[in-house]
């Protein structure tokens, strides 16, 4: 259970949640992203509460869970075809480069159901670039990912901050990121 906790992030900061396994580091991410309403307190998008006018909210912001969000059926370009279609336009040239971005051009034409676990977080990655949102709240982006994935991780994480965007991360190792523009949020199990 989380109680007392009270920060705020601004545009160009990241801020990576800490924390042993149990100690509520998912539990909140999905507070903020109002999946799991708070018992006390508030959660604000610009001022204004999260629930005030949640679909607003949630066109803002992008939300990469656990797992991957991906139909194991469709390729990997027809899940983010799919997938941020439903949010905006996008064409097939959009969705070639963000997998592109992410080293997952490869295998974009193949059911996300013969994927490894890696390459299906890249294409989920792909799917976060390609929601052109201020708002990235990661519940462990870089889980199945190698070394050079991490990295890739580290990177987006930075492109994103020095854009103005704001990421929210639960991690439980740090994210290569600049210290710049970063802070950390620790929490405890007890």
């Amino acid at each position: 259970m989380l109680r007392g906790l009270s920060f705020a992030v601004d545009g160009g900061e990241y801020l990576e949640v800490t924390g042993p396994n149990g100690a509520g580091k998912t539990s909140l991410l999905r507070t903020l992203i109002g999946l799991v309403h708070a018992e006390s307190g508030r959660i604000t998008w610009n001022g204004r509460p999260i629930l005030e006018d949640a679909r607003a909210y949630h066109s803002q912001l992008a939300w990469l869970g656990h797992e991957s969000p991906l139909k194991a059926d469709l390729t990997a370009a027809e899940n983010l075809a799919f997938g941020i279609g439903i949010r905006r336009r996008i064409d097939a040239v959009a969705v070639a480069t963000a997998l592109d971005e992410v080293g997952a051009q490869g295998f974009s034409d193949r059911p996300v159901r013969t994927l490894s676990a890696g390459q299906r977080r890249r294409v989920a990655l792909a799917g976060v670039l390609l929601a052109g949102v201020p708002l990235w709240v990661l519940d462990e982006p870089a889980t199945h990912l190698d070394a050079d994935g991490q990295a890739l991780v580290g990177r987006l994480v930075e492109r994103q901050i020095v854009a103005g965007g704001i990421v929210v991360a639960a991690v439980h190792a740090p994210l290569p990121v600049v210290e710049a523009g970063t802070r950390r949020l620790g929490l405890s199990s007890k």
